[in-house]
């Protein structure tokens, strides 16, 4: 199918500056198309609504399974809107290999929250991306700020090494924890640790009200040996509960204290980080998609990876040719 150079419809981009949920629940679909005509789109309506972007607190959560992160947004996301605000949810599920879906379809994790007209829920599948994160996050979020949503929250798909990816696209990643310390801390991923701006011990309630205080404790304490992510915040662990509510209202005064401690410049300047490295981070993609695409790299590539895996030739010396028959020629010694 030809490539089409024509703007996105009008009608989608004053419904989504109108604040119509319609309209950015149809902006995010066309954000997430692969199809060649779809992203032109796409590209024409972000920048048709970028002026009126970039006016939320954007804050990333993880945790490990179980830890209650559906739990802990929907009661967090209620709690903001009864002081005023807008919040939207980009809950980042597994991709069934079979469908490419969803598998877990977080709104029906969120269900009074997805009721709520002054909450927006878009379950997204990863597609396989690294980093528990779709591909397109980033411009569903501003897609998110545009229609007037002044907290966008991401959810990410559980904790480990390439979850860090999340913390390149919002002002501030809170890791969600169970009430156990000691030993657990050793399953926690130190890199993800090292980036997260809050910790919330989730579950402080009941017969578990202790054991998080313990938690806590020994959360902090080990949080010390580790460089803050700022320098002008020291990272605090709370306790919250996520069934009652409670300390659920500090969690969001915490963050109000990151971004006082942060200031507007600091803030512009993480943004402005975060940007360029999307920038690479799209150009990594689209070349390697318009590489395996490629007619002639199509071609070629059975035949250098079956040379490869016999040992007739090098990686390095396949990967050459392959890209020579991309149309780049080799580095002059």
């Amino acid at each position: 199918m030809p490539e089409s150079n024509a703007p996105a419809p009008p009608s989608l981009a004053t419904g989504l500056l109108a604040g119509q949920r319609r309209a950015l629940a149809r902006a995010i679909t066309l954000i997430e198309s692969t199809r060649a005509d779809h992203r032109q789109e796409a590209e024409a309506l972000l920048a048709e609504v970028l002026p009126q972007t970039g006016r939320s607190v954007r804050l990333g959560i993880s945790g490990v399974p179980g830890v209650g992160k559906s739990s802990f947004i929907e009661t967090f996301g209620a709690a903001l809107i009864a002081q005023g605000h807008k919040v939207a949810v980009l809950a980042i599920d597994p991709s069934s290999r079979r469908t490419g879906g969803s598998i877990l379809g977080d709104k029906t994790r969120m269900e009074g929250l997805a009721r709520d007209p002054r909450a927006f829920i878009r379950p997204s599948p990863t597609g396989g991306s690294l980093g528990g994160v779709a591909r397109r996050t980033r411009e569903s979020m501003l897609a998110c700020e545009a229609a007037g949503f002044d907290v966008v929250i991401v959810e990410t798909v559980g904790v480990g090494q390439s979850e860090t990816a999340v913390a390149d696209m919002v002002d501030l990643f809170l890791l969600l924890l169970l009430p156990s310390g000691g030993d657990e801390l050793q399953g926690i991923k130190k890199g993800v640790v090292e980036i997260a701006d809050l910790v919330v011990v989730n579950k402080a309630d009941g017969d578990m009200a202790e054991a998080a205080a313990r938690a806590a404790a020994e959360y902090q304490s080990a949080l010390r040996m580790l460089r803050p992510v700022t320098q002008a915040w020291q990272v605090p662990v709370l306790r919250c509960s996520a069934l009652t509510g409670t300390g659920v209202p500090e969690v969001w005064e915490a963050i109000g204290r990151y971004c006082d401690a942060i200031g507007e410049d600091g803030l512009a300047e993480r943004r402005a980080a975060q940007a360029k490295a999307w920038l690479w981070s799209e150009i990594d993609d689209t070349l390697l998609a318009r590489f395996r695409n490629h007619p002639a790299v199509a071609e070629a590539l059975p035949a250098a990876e079956r040379a490869v895996m016999a040992g007739e030739i090098t990686p390095g010396l396949a990967a050459e040719r392959l890209l020579q028959a991309f149309g780049i020629a080799p580095e002059e010694s």
